[in-house]
C-alpha cells in the first residue's frame, strides 16, 4: 500500500477529477458529501493510513480501503466507452483524470469487502480513526512495540494482524516478519522478552522497508506480482525454506491461513493445524 500511494503521488497529484463512476453502490460507504462534489477538484496528495489510501482532492478525502481481493488499476487512458459490470474483476468504481488517465477500482471474487469513503476529515473513517502506530514512521521505536506486547494473554501472529494494535502489516507480512524474527505465530506476546521485543521491532521494520523499497518506481499493475515474489514464507507451503532448507507449514483458519517455517521459528516441531486435523478424521 505504501507502494501504491507513492505511485499515486507520480501519477494523480496535481490533476482534477474529471468525474467518478461508482458502479457497485455497496462498495461506497459515505453520502456527504456525495462523491460527485469531487468533480472539478485538484488531488493536492496522497497519503497511506494502515491500510487505507487517502487522496486529499482539495480538502475532501477519496479514502479506499481494498480489503483483501480488491485492486486499483492504472490506464493512462480512460476508455471511452461506456463502463459495464461484470467481467472476472468485476469494476466497482472508476475515477477520471482532466488529462484523459485515471484508475479502476475493481474486486474479484462474491465476498465483497472493497470499501471507499468521501469525508472532509480522514479520521471520519471509523478504521483509520481507530488505527495503532504505523511500524514505518520514526516514532514506532522497540519501547512503543514493548509497551504494546505487554500483558497481552494473545498470540503474537493475531497481535501483529490487529490494525488497531499496530496498523499496516496484515496477514502476509505478519508471517514475513515471524519468520525474519524467528519466533512462532503462537508464541503469547506478554511472554515476549526484552531481547525478543527488539528481535521483533528490527524484524518488523527491516521487513516492511525493504518491501517498499523492491517496490519503488514499479507500475501500479505490477506491484501484486512483486510483493507474491518477494515473500520467503507466506503462501509457500511446501515449498523449501529459503534459510534452512525445511519445508514450509501451513495453518489454516476458518477464512485466513498462515505459513511458517518449522526449524526457524518452532524448534522443528509443527504447529497444530485444528482444520486439517478434522478433515484426517
Amino acid at each position: 500500500m505504501e507502494a501504491l500511494a507513492a505511485f499515486l503521488r507520480e501519477r494523480a497529484v496535481g490533476h482534477a477529477v474529471a468525474r467518478i463512476d461508482v458502479l457497485a453502490i455497496s462498495a461506497l460507504k459515505t453520502y456527504d458529501p456525495p462523491v460527485t462534489s469531487l468533480g472539478g477538484l485538484t488531488v493536492t496528495a496522497v497519503a497511506r493510513h494502515g491500510k487505507f489510501l487517502d487522496l486529499d482532492v482539495d480538502g475532501l478525502h477519496l479514502v479506499i480501503h481494498l480489503a483483501r481481493a480488491g485492486w486499483l488499476r492504472w490506464r493512462d487512458e480512460i476508455p471511452a466507452k461506456p463502463v459495464r459490470p461484470g467481467g472476472k474483476n468485476p469494476l466497482a468504481l472508476r475515477v477520471h483524470l482532466d488529462d484523459g488517465s485515471g484508475f479502476d477500482l475493481t474486486e474479484a471474487g462474491t465476498k465483497k469487502g472493497l470499501a471507499v469513503y468521501v469525508v472532509r476529515d480522514p479520521d471520519e473513517v471509523p478504521g483509520i480513526a481507530t488505527l495503532g502506530p504505523d511500524p514505518l514512521d520514526a516514532s514506532f521505536t522497540p519501547e512503543v512495540l514493548g509497551r504494546i506486547v505487554g500483558g497481552k494473554r494473545t498470540q503474537i501472529k493475531g497481535l501483529l494482524r490487529d490494525q488497531k494494535v499496530i496498523a499496516g502489516i496484515g496477514n502476509a507480512y505478519s508471517d514475513e516478519v515471524l519468520h525474519a524474527a524467528r519466533m512462532s505465530p503462537f508464541k503469547i506476546a506478554s511472554s515476549l522478552t526484552e531481547d525478543d521485543v527488539a528481535a521483533l521491532h528490527e524484524a518488523i521494520v527491516t521487513t516492511l522497508r525493504e518491501a517498499v523499497e523492491r517496490s519503488r518506481g514499479l507500475e501500479a499493475q505490477d506491484l501484486k506480482g512483486e510483493k507474491k515474489t518477494g515473500l520467503r514464507v507466506h503462501g509457500r507451503t511446501g515449498q523449501a525454506c529459503p534459510v534452512c532448507g525445511d519445508t514450509i507449514r501451513e495453518v489454516s483458519f476458518a477464512d485466513s491461513s498462515l505459513q511458517y517455517c518449522p526449524t526457524c521459528q518452532t524448534g522443528g516441531k509443527p504447529l497444530a493445524d485444528r482444520r486439517m486435523s478434522r478433515l484426517l478424521k
